[in-house]
């Protein structure tokens, strides 16, 4: 990527990334190493074949969000897919480094997000188990919901019912409810003197029933592998474990497929640096998407779908790395129709959302998966377009988004504002995988806009109340809506929240959307495609 005030937001994530991974910090990770123990990123590593990449999954979440109790970088978990033994694989792995990898709110939410991914993708799940529970402060934040702590364990049976290998390794605590995760998988492993799993530790059942146990006796590795058979394999350390996992997942059955089209692959038309040099720090200024798009296709294989029509919109059929996609791609600049009018770029308007809807069906039913690359500020808005039905048309498209059930991926590179969020396969629609570039910012409506509208409520509220507001108290209030909605609009906000799986850089989008594809492959069940009732 080319210096720019891109460069310059990437250099900053990258200092806080480097931040996230060091978990609790360097001496939390030597106490760790001291009990014989590998970190949860060194176990990782050591799983993986050596060529994998790993696809984190939430690196960012709960970022900013627990200071009062201390933060939990990455909420306490990692989460990724990579290979073992040649088998794309999603492995969950509790950090003790972060608070005895301790469940917050967040830790659950990223954990149901990875179950969700490999049941999706039918990819099988290693869980690296290493965690002291609940974290109790929080407990009515993550202990009775549908989406709380539970759902895991229900997620585990519904995994393995569907025939999703699961394998659990404990290689530190799991206590109470969290015991059941590795049981509940189809094989446990445990490592022999760091190793523990149950419902209660010694100090818990000494204050209820009053008898007086260590833990390693009460449910260490030699106690659940001889007397109560909970597990299966007794490990002398963490790198036999994960070499005997690595063996279990070499020993699995065929990868099923889904059979999407692929060819040999070819370099895009454009390099990712020279279409983004242009991608404006103002995102009122026009952008040409069509640049972006040539620099994510293999050259050659782009054919746009109604490309004088619709034109706030791209659809167009492509490759990315040999794989066959359908692309719906907000178009940035300001566009003029055959009747000469001006069309405001990165808004959805009648035609484009008619164009859109027909093409995201068209892609079901030729099996091709879907590629939403997002930049819009909403659907169009006035007396005209509400007279020629955008609502309607809008709702074509959503309902097309929402029913489509070939894989859907999304990238937020700019805008992501309002129902265009929707139309555009936002986290609410289902995508297997969703990224976002450091320059996306997700909300309601753009911060200007919403600044003003907030200012304006506020003193309307003053002034019926007889209260008069200076032109300096309105500045100031409008400079403080401002700052906070500016906040809740970073990337940042919205990764930590898991509005998003990733933030990637430009450069990154077309090997992560391959490699998407290539997981979304494994899973050879693809639903037939209908919609609801549409108005037409």
């Amino acid at each position: 990527m080319k210096d720019g005030w891109l460069e310059e937001i990437l250099s900053s994530l990258r200092t806080q990334e480097e931040l996230i991974r060091a978990g609790g910090g360097a001496d939390k990770a030597e106490k760790e190493r001291n009990k014989g123990k590998l970190t949860a990123r060194e176990r990782i590593s050591t799983l993986l074949d050596r060529d994998s990449v790993f696809d984190e999954i939430g690196l960012w979440a709960a970022y900013d969000m627990y200071e009062e109790e201390g933060g939990c970088p990455s909420a306490g978990v990692i989460t990724g897919v990579g290979k073992v033994s040649g088998r794309n694989c999603m492995i969950i792995a509790n950090d003790a480094t972060v608070k005895a990898g301790a469940w917050f709110p967040m830790t659950a939410k990223k954990n149901l997000r990875a179950q969700e991914i490999a049941m999706e993708n039918h990819l099988p799940l290693i869980y690296l188990v290493d965690s002291a529970g609940v974290f109790l402060p929080m407990q009515d934040e993550i202990f009775p919901d549908k989406e709380h702590f539970g759902r895991i364990f229900r997620n585990n049976a519904k995994i393995s019912a569907m025939g999703i290998p699961q394998i659990a390794a404990i290689m530190g605590s799991c206590v109470a409810g969290g015991a059941y995760l590795p049981i509940m998988s189809d094989e446990a492993l445990i490592v022999k003197g760091t190793g523990s799993v149950f419902l209660a530790g010694s100090y818990l059942v000494k204050a209820a029933i009053g008898e007086q146990v260590d833990n390693e006796l009460l449910g260490g590795a030699t106690t659940h592998s001889e007397i109560s058979g909970v597990t299966d394999y007794v490990m002398e350390s963490d790198e036999e474990c994960l070499d005997t996992i690595r063996k279990l997942i070499g020993q699995l059955g065929p990868v099923s497929s889904a059979g999407f089209n692929r060819i040999d692959s070819a370099e895009p038309e454009v390099a990712a640096a020279d279409a983004i040099a242009s991608f404006p720090e103002d995102r009122t200024r026009p952008f040409d998407t069509s640049l972006l798009i040539k620099s994510i296709a293999d050259a050659g294989t782009i054919t746009e779908y109604k490309k004088g029509y619709g034109k706030t919109l791209i659809t167009a059929y492509a490759r990315i790395d040999g794989w066959s996609v359908g692309i719906v791609a907000n178009q940035r600049k300001i566009v003029k129709t055959r009747q000469g009018e001006m069309q405001i770029g990165g808004v959805i308007y009648s035609d484009s959302a008619d164009k859109a809807a027909r093409f995201i069906m068209n892609c079901n039913q030729k099996k091709i998966p879907l590629l939403f690359l997002q930049d819009v500020t909403g659907f169009m808005i006035g007396k005209r377009s509400e007279h020629g039905g955008i609502i309607k048309d809008g709702a074509k498209m959503v309902n097309a988004v929402a029913n489509s059930t070939v894989p859907k991926f999304t990238v937020i590179i700019g805008n992501s504002y309002g129902a265009g969020n929707y139309a555009m396969c936002g986290k609410a629609y289902d995508p297997r995988f969703i990224y976002a570039w450091p320059s996306a910012k997700i909300a309601v409506m753009g911060g200007a806009q919403a600044a003003k509208v907030l200012a304006q409520i506020q003193v309307s509220a003053l002034e019926k109340r007889g209260e008069q507001v200076t032109e300096e108290e309105y500045q100031s209030l409008l400079s403080g809506i401002s700052e906070r909605y500016e906040r809740q609009t970073d990337v940042r906000y919205a990764a930590a929240r898991l509005w998003v799986d990733s933030i990637i850089t430009p450069e990154q989008t077309r090997e992560k959307i391959a490699r998407a594809i290539e997981y979304a492959n494994c899973n050879p069940v693809i639903p037939q495609f209908k919609t609801g009732v549409l108005q037409v």
